[in-house]
């Protein structure tokens, strides 16, 4: 369902585009996802709204089935995308869980500036993504999720989050009609 309407505090939560993450193999163009979030940042800096660049540093404790999470990272693994435009004035998050809320004081901030909706956009749909979906609209926060502006490592997981898991967090749309809705907010 389109997106209908962005709550005049709306901030935009873009996940874990960064040198590491970016350089996985997806089942989108990185690059596409990476001009959409830009979009995305440029039209809420623009009109003065929060932008919250989120990077993982790190694991989880716990076991896991899936091999491969020991060891140091590269060195510039948890470095944000320069593609991304970095500006002094956004909101920066390093979390080492999924979820860019869990561990870390991103709701602290959002509340500080009076943030009520949050869009999401970044990487994997199905776990950064879909974890911090799921823990903004645990903490009440309307939710919108901008579909071009993100993808997965793996295909059908992309398209189960976007069919079957955010329908029931928020609303769904694309880059240029959440571009519209944000340029028709009052300033």
């Amino acid at each position: 369902m389109p997106a209908t309407r962005l709550d005049p505090r709306t901030a935009l939560i873009v996940i874990d585009l960064q040198h590491g993450i970016a350089a996985m193999p997806t089942a989108h163009p990185m690059t596409e996802v990476v001009r959409q979030s830009r979009r995305l940042a440029e039209a809420f800096r623009a009109r003065g709204l929060p932008v919250v660049l989120v990077n993982v540093n790190g694991f989880a404790p716990g076991r896991t089935e899936q091999p491969g999470r020991s060891g140091a990272l590269p060195a510039d693994w948890a470095t944000l995308l320069p593609e991304l435009g970095v500006q002094p004035t956004d909101l920066r998050v390093t979390k080492r869980t999924w979820g860019a809320f869990a561990h870390t004081d991103l709701e602290k901030q959002l509340r500080a500036a009076q943030v009520t909706q949050v869009v999401l956009a970044g990487v994997a749909t199905s776990i950064g993504v879909e974890s911090t979906a799921r823990q903004a609209y645990e903490l009440g926060f309307n939710v919108t999720l901008a579909v071009d502006a993100m993808t997965d490592r793996n295909a059908q997981a992309h398209d189960n989050s976007v069919a079957n898991i955010f329908p029931r967090l928020g609303e769904t749309d694309r880059t240029p009609s959440i571009i519209a809705l944000l340029n028709t907010e009052p300033v």
